[in-house]
């Protein structure tokens, strides 16, 4: 794993994926019983597909945008209208996921939406992200890696955001 102490930290897909295995650990070992998973969209969907594959739970998306896309600095936070969900309600023990938290303050404002549209079946609520910067606002329940010098993270799917359509038809067929 890169160390936290650089100003960037990049990170493989292979690094990314065991860090969600070890993030399902650290909630299984809590023996936590929770009946719900929601993740923050974009960076948490991957996270929470995951661990509602490993925990066999029903996930629901919360929307949000806090990032310009293909920049650094962070816009007006914005949350969708609804949860996007499978299920007829939600689950009255919810975790609710990211990636990260940077400054916190998404995943600080999710929890009282949540409980504004969704309280009334809602018993508790923990969160869980892979890295906590130390310059956030809030402190996660469960996290994985502890980041002391807030690095900008440069995770594995970044190159997305900066490709063009047209630059697919050059693949080999």
């Amino acid at each position: 794993m890169p160390d936290s102490t650089q100003s960037d930290l990049h990170v493989s897909w292979s690094d990314y994926h065991l860090l969600i295995e070890k993030l399902a650990a650290q909630i299984y070992r809590s023996d936590w019983q929770f009946n719900q998973i929601v993740c923050l969209a974009k960076g948490g969907l991957r996270v929470g597909d995951v661990l509602a594959r490993i925990f066999d739970m029903p996930l629901a998306i919360l929307s949000t945008s806090s990032y310009r896309s293909g920049s650094q600095s962070r816009s007006t936070l914005v949350f969708s209208k609804d949860l996007t969900m499978t299920t007829l309600n939600l689950g009255s023990h919810v975790l609710l996921v990211d990636d990260l938290v940077d400054s916190g303050v998404t995943l600080q404002k999710a929890i009282p939406w949540l409980d504004l549209h969704y309280g009334f079946y809602i018993e508790e609520v923990r969160t869980a992200v892979l890295w906590y910067k130390a310059c956030s606002v809030i402190k996660p329940d469960y996290y994985v890696n502890y980041l002391e010098h807030n690095p900008w993270i440069h995770q594995p799917f970044e190159k997305y955001e900066k490709m063009e359509p047209s630059e697919l038809l050059k693949l080999p067929e």
